[in-house]
């Protein structure tokens, strides 16, 4: 059995000799065995082992606990329970698509909502609002309200007391808005969505809101939600043939 030193080990993986000992203390490896002078001695499990974690968190994205998901799959396989940490992949595997039709989704609703072929209701021509009705129009808090606004999603004119007042546009960008925040696109990204919609009616809403900025200095999977969905299924399937390889390898004794 051919066994690595941890400077090997990191140099194999890339990574630096620290985060071999960091993904010990994490238990996404199996535990090392130990010689006498306390030197860690690696196997070729410890190397697939590390391979498959690096994929599974390669994409970080974490609505609705996708990101615990995979890490739970990395722990499992880490104590050789290959068959559970495949049948956590596969839902793994699963969530993520359901994200990627949400994500869709709320686009769509953009854009009919946008022609004005709304899904969610119609709108009065003379509507005038105050937060609170728009709120509970709209079934979101008015934090949720003050806190768009705050990001510069919208700006809401006010009248000569100093309150609010919701138009019909409002309605509808918030509309859009809700649709989008509730299928997980970054605040930054429906913001660059919005403002390359003011200069231009007609913009491809869908690849302006999945591609961040140039000048753009820290970026998020949901300032690109389409892309870092469709990367982590990618990212998923690769984790399932690699896990169903390492069951094939290294499976003698299954856990009980």
């Amino acid at each position: 059995m051919k066994t690595y030193k941890t400077s090997e080990v990191a140099q194999i993986i890339g990574i630096h000799p620290n985060t071999v000992r960091y993904y010990e203390d994490c238990s996404l490896i199996p535990k090392p065995i130990r010689q006498e002078n306390g030197y860690r001695v690696f196997t070729d499990i410890h190397i697939e082992q590390f391979k498959l974690a690096r994929t599974a968190l390669k994409v970080e994205v974490l609505q609705n606990g996708l990101r615990k998901k995979a890490v739970d799959i990395i722990k499992i396989s880490a104590i050789g329970d290959f068959d559970g940490a495949i049948c956590i992949a596969e839902n793994y595997l699963q969530q993520i698509k359901n994200e990627y039709r949400y994500a869709e989704e709320a686009i769509i609703i953009a854009k009919q909502i946008l022609t004005g072929n709304e899904v969610m209701g119609e709108t009065d021509n003379k509507l005038f609002l105050t937060r609170k009705e728009t709120a509970d129009y709209l079934q979101v808090t008015m934090d949720t309200l003050r806190n768009w606004e705050m990001n510069g999603l919208i700006t809401v004119k006010r009248k000569q007391n100093g309150y609010r007042v919701y138009t019909e546009e409002d309605i509808r960008k918030l509309k859009i808005i809700r649709s989008l925040r509730c299928a997980n696109y970054s605040l930054t990204s429906i913001l660059r969505m919005l403002s390359a919609l003011s200069c231009n009616p007609d913009v491809n809403i869908r690849k302006v809101i999945d591609t961040p900025k140039k000048e753009d200095d820290i970026i998020s999977a949901c300032d690109k939600l389409l892309s870092s969905l469709n990367d982590a299924g990618n990212n998923a399937q690769e984790v399932l043939i690699h896990l169903k390889r390492m069951k094939k390898q290294f499976n003698t004794n299954p856990p009980v």
